[in-house]
């Protein structure tokens, strides 16, 4: 049920993180894999590292014609996987304007039309599954993350919408939402301690994930283990969101 043998999956954000991760697990499984990344000295290492047919292209997926482009040109592929996002933690009376279009324009307009893009043309080849990754800040925020919890919250939305629209010609839309995760994107807060052992405690499984831990709910939600899942968020994020607040009382005696 989990085999892929014969598919051939686009993986948005193949160069490093959990992106890397995804294409090697999907390739693992049978999958032929494009790689896709701004930083394709990146997406062409993950190629080579991955099973069976796979190639690097590269993608800056703010750029809408380039992505239009690339999904004409891809007619085989049925998965397409995209993890790329940024943050700017800041308060929301310290946020620039740049600094929030800078977010909006990768997390949300970037998603939207590789979205939109990919299901129309997954449509009109007679069906497809997307998966996209969003974060535990879509539902959980903390002063800092207003932009970056709100980008996430409406990219469920929008899985939510394009599974709708489209699942009447077999298109599949389903997103990840992890918690923590050894990332590019969180090197900053692992390198204080302080934040790092927080962060660590909040979840059941008190550490935070590896990139690779991510892989195998893409690769769960792009084959036939998931044919009658669409619209759906799955959470991967150690018992995170099952927990309030990190304190942990005393036994009693």
């Amino acid at each position: 049920m989990f085999r892929l043998d014969g598919r051939q999956a686009l993986v948005v954000g193949a160069g490093d993180g959990i992106g890397r991760e995804v294409a090697l697990a999907l390739s693992a499984q049978g999958a032929d894999v494009v790689c896709a990344d701004r930083d394709v000295a990146g997406a062409e290492k993950t190629a080579a590292d991955c099973e069976g047919d796979a190639r690097a292209v590269l993608l800056d997926v703010t750029d809408a014609d380039a992505v239009r482009d690339l999904a004409d040109s891809l007619d085989g592929v049925r998965i397409l996987v995209f993890t790329p996002a940024v943050n700017v933690r800041k308060r929301m009376a310290a946020y620039t304007g740049e600094e929030f279009d800078r977010v909006v324009d990768l997390n949300l307009r970037a998603t939207f039309e590789l979205m939109r893009t990919f299901a129309a043309r997954f449509a009109e080849r007679g069906g497809g599954s997307i998966v996209g990754y969003s974060s535990i800040r879509a539902a959980t925020v903390e002063p800092g993350q207003s932009v970056y919890a709100a980008t996430k919250a409406a990219l469920e939305s929008l899985v939510r919408a394009a599974a709708c629209e489209f699942g009447p010609a077999g298109v599949r839309v389903n997103a990840v939402r992890p918690g923590v995760v050894e990332t590019a994107l969180t090197l900053p807060l692992r390198q204080n301690r302080e934040w790092t052992q927080a962060y660590a405690t909040k979840s059941s499984l008190e550490r935070w994930a590896r990139p690779e831990e991510l892989a195998g709910a893409a690769v769960f939600l792009s084959g036939d283990a998931a044919s009658f899942v669409t619209g759906s968020v799955l959470t991967v994020d150690g018992g995170w969101m099952a927990q309030d607040g990190r304190y942990t009382p005393p036994e009693s005696s």
